[in-house]
C-alpha cells in the first residue's frame, strides 16, 4: 500500500477507534451520572413519603396514590418486617431503581424506571455516533489532503534517487513542506558530490586505463575465480590474442608448462619474480602477485627484442672481430716477412701491395661503421636537393669501371624522363647507388649486366638496380639488410665486401622517409628497389637501428 493510502487507513483506524472509546465512556458516564440523580431522586421522595404519612393508616393508600401520580414513581409502604402496609400500582418496566427511607410509621419505599435513562442514553449515543462519522469523514478527507501533499513530493524524491542511481538527469521537488524541503536540499548536495567524486573516479580509472594501455609491458588481472578481468593490448598482443577476441580463464591461457606453473604458484597465494619463459617463440618474464581481495596480476616483459639485440651484439663483435682479423693476420704475416730481410725487391713490392690493400680494406670497413654508427645515432640528417639521377649513375659507374672491365659487366640505365630528377641528399644518393653497385659486382658472371631504372610512382621516385646475376635464395631475402649478413659469405670476402653497404643503404634510404625492399630469382637476379618519396610527401627524416 502506497504511503497516502496508509495514511488515510492509520488516520482513520485511529480516529474511529478514538471515537468508540470516547462513545463507549461517554455513555457509561452518562447512565452512571443519571443513575445517581435517580437514585438521589427516589430517596428524596421517599423520605418525603414518610414525612407526608397522616397518623391515620387508614388514609395512606390515599396519600401514597395520589404522591405516586405526582411522581409518576411506584411507592410502597412497609413495616419493620417488610410487610406491605399499602401500595400504588405496579410500573411496567424491565429495570426499576428502588430507594427506602425510614419512617415513624414504618419504611418507605419509591421505585422508578429506568427505561427513561436507557432511552436517554440511546439518543446520546445517536448524536455521539452521528458526530464520530462526520468527525471520521473529516479526518478521511484531512488525511487524504496530507497524505496527497506529503505523498506527491516523497514520490517525486523516489523518482530523483532512481534516476541519480541510473545516472539520468534527476528532478528535485519542491514541496512547500519544511522537512522535505530539507530532504531535497541534502539529496541535491549529496548529488553534486556524488557527480564530483564519480567524475574524478571516472577521470583517475581513465587515466589508470590508459596507462596500463600505453605499457609496452603486458598486463593481466584475474578475479577470484581465475577469470580475466582486464589484458592490455600489449599482453593480448605477446599472447597471440585480437583486441577483441575473448580470453579464457587464466588457468587455460598459457600452453607451456613453465607459464602455467607461474599460475599454479600465484593462484596458491604465493609471487612469483623474474620467470623468464618462452612463449612460441616469444621470449617473456613474468612477475606475478596474488591480490588481497582474491584473484592475482600478472606482468609480462617482452624480452624477445633485448635477447635478439644481444645475439646481434655479439654476432656484430665476432663479425668485427673476423672481419679485422684477416686483413690484421695478413698485414701481420707480411710485415713480418719483409722486417726479417732476405726478401727480392719484386717480392718485397707483391708484400708492400698486399699489405695496402688490406690496409685499404680495414679503412673501409672502419669508415662503413662509423657511417653507420652515426646513422643509427641519428647524428646523420639529410638535406635534400634537386639532383640529376643520370649524372649521378654515370659518376658512380665510373668509380666501378675498372672492375666492371675485368669481368666484362656492361652499366645501362633506363631513366624515364619524367623522373631524371628527385629531391635527395646528393652525397646519399651517390653512397646508396655506390654500395648497391658494389655488391651487383659480386654476384653478376662475367660479361653481365648492371642497369638503373628510375621511374615514377605514386607520389614519390623509384630508384632500381637490377643486375642478372646468381640471385638470392629466398631464405635470405629477410635478413640481407642487416650488418654482417652475406648470402654468399666466401664470394664477399673474397672479394673485399665489408658485410655493412647494405645496411647502410636501408638506413638511408628510410632517413629519407623512403622504402627499400629486393625481389631476386635463383639464376635470372636480383633487384633492389628504395622508393623516395616527394619532397612535399616526404616525413620528417627518421632513422631505424638494427
Amino acid at each position: 500500500m502506497r504511503f497516502a493510502g496508509r495514511l488515510v487507513v492509520g488516520t482513520v483506524f485511529v480516529a474511529a477507534l478514538t471515537l468508540l472509546v470516547l462513545i463507549l465512556g461517554a455513555e457509561r458516564t452518562l447512565r452512571s451520572s443519571l443513575q445517581d440523580d435517580l437514585a438521589i431522586t427516589l430517596e428524596r421522595e421517599a423520605h418525603f413519603v414518610g414525612e407526608l404519612l397522616p397518623d391515620d393508616p387508614r388514609r395512606w393508600s390515599t396519600t401514597i396514590t395520589r404522591l405516586a401520580a405526582q411522581s409518576g414513581h411506584r411507592i410502597v409502604l412497609r413495616d419493620s418486617t417488610g410487610a406491605v402496609l399499602a401500595q400504588t400500582d405496579s410500573i411496567r418496566a424491565d429495570h426499576l431503581l428502588t430507594q427506602r427511607a425510614p419512617t415513624s410509621n414504618g419504611i418507605a419505599e419509591v421505585s422508578a424506571s429506568l427505561d427513561g435513562i436507557a432511552a436517554t442514553v440511546d439518543s446520546a449515543r445517536g448524536s455521539m455516533i452521528a458526530a464520530s462519522l462526520l468527525a471520521i469523514l473529516v479526518a478521511f478527507g484531512l488525511a487524504a489532503l496530507t497524505g496527497r501533499s506529503v505523498s506527491r513530493p516523497l514520490e517525486a524524491l523516489a523518482e530523483t534517487a532512481e534516476a541519480i542511481a541510473s545516472g539520468k538527469p534527476p528532478r528535485f521537488p519542491h514541496s512547500g513542506i519544511s522537512e522535505i524541503d530539507t530532504l531535497v536540499q541534502a539529496l541535491r548536495a549529496m548529488h553534486r558530490q556524488l557527480g564530483d567524486r564519480f567524475a574524478e573516479l571516472q577521470r583517475e580509472k581513465g587515466e589508470g586505463a590508459a596507462m596500463v594501455d600505453a605499457m609496452v609491458e603486458g598486463v593481466i588481472a584475474t578475479d577470484a575465480r581465475g577469470n580475466i578481468v582486464t589484458a592490455n593490448p600489449a599482453a593480448r598482443r605477446m599472447l597471440g590474442y585480437g583486441a577483441k577476441a575473448p580470453l579464457p580463464g587464466l588457468q587455460s591461457l598459457f600452453r607451456v608448462k613453465a607459464a602455467r606453473s607461474v599460475v599454479e604458484t600465484v593462484l596458491s597465494g604465493e609471487s612469483v619474480e623474474d620467470r623468464e619463459v618462452d612463449l612460441d617463440g616469444t621470449t617473456v618474464m613474468l612477475n606475478a602477485r596474488p591480490l588481497a581481495t582474491g584473484g592475482a596480476v600478472l606482468v609480462l616483459h617482452d624480452l624477445t627484442e633485448i635477447r635478439h639485440l644481444e645475439e646481434v651484439r655479439r654476432d656484430f663483435v665476432a663479425n668485427v672481430s673476423h672481419e679485422l682479423k684477416t686483413p690484421l693476420t695478413s698485414i701481420t704475416g707480411y710485415a713480418e716477412t719483409l722486417t726479417e730481410g732476405g726478401v727480392d725487391a719484386d717480392t718485397t713490392q707483391r708484400f708492400l701491395v698486399t699489405i695496402l690493400a688490406n690496409s685499404r680494406r680495414m679503412l673501409r670497413l672502419v669508415d662503413d661503421l662509423l657511417d653507420l654508427s652515426r646513422i643509427e645515432a641519428g647524428r646523420w640528417v639529410p638535406r635534400p636537393t634537386r639532383v640529376d639521377l643520370e649524372s649521378v649513375w654515370t659518376e658512380c659507374c665510373t668509380l666501378f669501371q675498372d672492375r666492371a672491365a675485368q669481368r666484362q659487366v656492361q652499366f645501362n640505365r633506363a631513366i624515364a624522363t619524367d623522373a631524371r630528377h628527385v629531391v635527395v641528399d646528393s652525397d646519399a644518393i651517390r653512397q646508396i647507388l655506390s654500395n648497391l653497385i658494389d655488391n651487383a659486382l659480386r654476384y653478376v658472371p662475367i660479361g653481365g649486366e648492371i642497369t638503373c631504372r628510375v621511374t615514377h610512382r605514386g607520389n614519390g621516385t623509384d630508384v632500381a638496380v637490377q643486375d642478372n646475376g646468381s640471385g638470392i635464395p629466398e631464405e635470405h631475402l629477410s635478413r640481407i639488410f642487416e650488418r654482417f649478413y652475406r648470402a654468399d659469405p666466401s664470394r664477399s670476402r673474397a672479394e673485399g665486401g665489408t658485410g655493412l653497404g647494405l645496411s647502410i643503404v636501408r638506413h638511408m634510404v628510410e632517413a629519407h622517409g623512403g622504402t627499400l625492399s629486393v625481389t631476386s630469382t635463383l639464376g635470372i637476379g636480383t633487384t633492389v628497389l628504395a622508393h623516395f618519396p616527394a619532397a612535399d610527401a616526404a616525413p620528417e627524416p627518421s632513422v631505424t637501428a638494427l
